[in-house]
């Protein structure tokens, strides 16, 4: 049990590991492939260590130590699904500009679409065009993590929740902003034009 104990010990200092990672711990401290095996299986039981999703765990104690980190819910949302990057809604709402309840954090991926639901939250991916994988950057802090330019967020959200634009003009684009409650207004005008020149190269005028 001492050895159990060492093991989870070194786990609660990570952010998130793999179970790679674990044997390779479990190896360090004299423990056989097997036994870790078991200590794993124990550790989820006793929740002392949560699933993210197949092969890859934060412990609950630095979970329950950083839960209400924002960025350490999007640091954990690019590490589930690379690359991607946080945007639509969440990133609509993380600078403010939307007020609407966020139930998933919403990313965007070149790869194919995918949710997980884990003890630590909701993650959706949103898959999009490579050549539309693009205005984000990176936000330095406690915990790093990539997500979309106020621009990006919004065109993201309209694209996806217009099914790619399909059938959208341009004179229903400043109505669809309004009806979902997006606080269009408190972007600067620069931003605003970027938004609708990005936006113009995907719709029917």
């Amino acid at each position: 049990m001492k050895s159990a104990k060492n093991l989870i010990e070194q786990l609660k200092f990570l952010p998130y590991f793999s179970k790679n990672a674990i044997f390779q711990l479990g190896k360090q401290l004299g423990l056989k492939d097997a036994t870790i095996d078991t200590y794993i299986s124990r550790f989820l039981k006793n929740k002392e260590i949560l699933r993210l999703k197949n092969g890859l765990y934060t412990s609950a104690d630095f979970f329950d130590k950083n839960r209400s980190e924002i960025s350490y819910a999007f640091y954990l949302a690019n590490i589930l699904r690379s690359p991607s990057y946080v945007s639509s809604w969440t990133a609509l709402q993380y600078y403010n500009l939307a007020t609407e309840a966020i139930r998933a954090i919403t990313s965007v991926t070149p790869k194919v679409t995918m949710s997980y639901q884990t003890k630590a939250g909701s993650f959706a991916y949103q898959s999009i065009k490579k050549e539309l994988f693009s205005d984000f950057s990176l936000v330095k802090g406690k915990f790093d993590f990539f997500i979309a330019t106020p621009v990006k967020a919004l065109f993201d959200a309209l694209y996806f929740k217009t099914h790619q634009f399909r059938g959208v003009r341009l004179k229903d684009i400043k109505p669809l902003i309004e009806a979902w409650r997006i606080d269009f207004d408190e972007m600067d005008k620069d931003e605003q034009s970027k938004f609708y020149a990005m936006i113009k190269k995907h719709l029917s005028i």
